[in-house]
């Protein structure tokens, strides 16, 4: 299994994307760097950026990536981030909840089959999200979500606002002047 961090920026765009429409799914690919721990050989991405599809067709519980979608698609990828990894997709479930369909698991084992690939699920209403991920066989538990690390640096604050998913480091109050730091 692959460990998924997340800069804020990349967090702050698949919200955004996500919330711009309420009423019908939305989605497209997360960009950034797969790496390998060389001693462990553990597996883990950094999601950068995201790159929202066009040229979809889409309703209230269904997005479909055409075949201009993928060209689309593909072409930003080369063009706006030669030296980035395709790490997987993400697309919403407006008022349904965060698993994966029958079909979001087809997509999914066809269309990104490596073992360091997630897909990301956020249901926009009630402010959840979650990624699929493989297990170390390479199955996929379509109601099984995780979540991730939110790279941050001592100077910021959280931005993670998903009502699901807790910090692991509580942030501590400095008695003296009140400001909160981790």
């Amino acid at each position: 299994s692959v460990s998924v961090f997340v800069t804020q920026r990349a967090f702050v765009r698949f919200c955004a994307h996500a919330g711009s429409n309420l009423d019908n799914e939305v989605g497209g690919w997360l960009v950034g760097r797969w790496r390998a721990d060389r001693d462990s050989g553990d597996q883990y991405i950094v999601i950068e950026a995201i790159l929202p599809a066009r040229y979809t067709l889409f309703g209230s519980t269904f997005l479909t990536f055409t075949k201009d979608s993928q060209v689309w698609l593909y072409n930003q990828l080369q063009e706006r981030f030669p030296t980035k990894d395709l790490l997987g997709w993400y697309h919403t479930h407006p008022r349904m909840g965060i698993f994966l369909s029958q079909y979001d698991t087809w997509l999914h084992q066809n269309f990104f089959p490596e073992a360091h690939h997630v897909a990301l699920v956020i249901e926009p209403h009630s402010a959840m999200g979650g990624f699929f991920i493989r297990d170390h066989d390479g199955e996929l538990d379509a109601h099984r979500y995780f979540g991730f690390y939110e790279l941050i640096n001592h100077r910021q604050r959280s931005v993670v606002h998903w009502q699901n998913i807790y910090p692991a480091v509580e942030q501590l109050t400095e008695p003296e002047t009140g400001e909160k730091n981790l």
